[in-house]
């Protein structure tokens, strides 16, 4: 028998067997009766924990292709910065091969400056040993900067050579030495000539500062020619009464020349006692401002040693300075008598 299952307004109707429908009502009954033992909140939990694994799963996919992509452009971007320091290193020994030809370049010309200079200021040495080219000389705008160029090369020098006492003159250039040597000897030689001193007692009172500087600088021993030099040039200037009386105000020299006269260079010892002879035996001078100052400051015992000296223009110059102490009055007179008795009773001393 069968059965018409169907609407009305169905355009087709379905025919199902009794017996078909009667076994699909069973398993559904069936199916009612079983699946809340089956589907239990354990199942649904599984499920809900496997459909979050699959979201997760999905993200980690999500975020492992985003970590590629990154990946990928943190690999470019090295590959791209691998490429500039690579630029950079090239660029880098470039400039430093361009950075060792300047040095030799500069190198080069600063032997050829220091060359050109000792050559041109050994000629001007020796030009200037005539009065009427220190006229020449100073009549030229030039002076001053000349000047002021000496005392700074000078003053460079100095202080550069004070961390290389040991054979210093052999050590340093000679080209350097000369260039140095020739400058101071050119101020010397104006300060020789009576307008020469005038004018560097006047206008040229930062180079006579750096001259008594240096002097003080230097230790025993060290570039001797250069010192005599300087010594020269001040005593050429101490001539002068307006040099002999900026040069004693100076305190940082008054201290000073007593212990050149214990320097081992005898030239050295002979023009610093020429300068101390000036600055002491200079009537209006000694009794105002120097002869205070180096009263107790004098190594007379010093003096009466260089007498017997083996250099025969430092025995002169001392036996001068101690007739000229000897002339000033009664005072140095006991003095110098006393030396002499010490001197007589000791023995002569040794030669510097």
């Amino acid at each position: 028998m069968h059965k018409t299952v169907g609407k009305q307004d169905c355009g087709a109707v379905v025919k199902v067997r009794k017996r078909d429908l009667e076994r699909l009502t069973t398993e559904v009954m069936q199916l009612r009766d079983f699946l809340p033992a089956v589907i239990n909140r354990e199942v649904l939990e599984k499920v809900h924990q496997g459909r979050m694994v699959d979201s997760v799963k999905e993200c980690a996919k999500l975020e492992q292709e985003q970590l590629r992509q990154d990946c990928a452009h943190l690999r470019s971007r090295l590959d791209a910065a691998l490429c500039e320091c690579q630029r950079e290193r090239e660029e880098k020994l470039a400039l430093r091969q361009q950075l060792w030809v300047s040095q030799e370049q500069l190198q080069q010309q600063a032997e050829f400056c220091t060359m050109l200079g000792a050559a041109s200021c050994t000629l001007l040495w020796s030009v200037s040993s005539k009065e009427e080219a220190v006229k020449d000389i100073l009549a030229d705008s030039k002076i001053e900067a000349f000047l002021a160029i000496a005392a700074q090369t000078l003053e460079s020098f100095v202080h550069q050579s004070l961390d290389r006492e040991e054979k210093l003159e052999q050590q340093l250039g000679s080209q350097e030495l000369q260039f140095v040597l020739a400058l101071a000897g050119v101020v010397t030689n104006i300060g020789a000539v009576a307008c020469g001193r005038d004018f560097l007692s006047h206008s040229a009172r930062i180079l006579l500062d750096t001259l008594m500087q240096l002097i003080r600088a230097m230790k025993p021993g060290v570039c001797s020619k250069l010192k005599v030099l300087m010594l020269m040039a001040l005593y050429n200037v101490s001539i002068s009464i307006k040099g002999l009386k900026y040069i004693s105000e100076s305190p940082c020299l008054l201290q000073l020349l007593p212990t050149l006269l214990q320097d081992s260079d005898g030239e050295v010892c002979h023009h610093a006692l020429r300068l101390l002879h000036s600055l002491l035996l200079q009537e209006d001078v000694t009794l105002t401002r120097t002869g205070p100052a180096l009263w107790d400051s004098l190594p007379l015992t010093c003096l009466q040693q260089l007498r017997f000296s083996r250099y025969p223009g430092l025995c002169q110059a001392a036996q001068e300075m101690l007739d000229g102490l000897a002339m000033l009055g009664a005072p140095w007179r006991d003095v110098l008598s006393r030396e002499d008795e010490k001197g007589t009773i000791e023995g002569s001393a040794p030669e510097p």
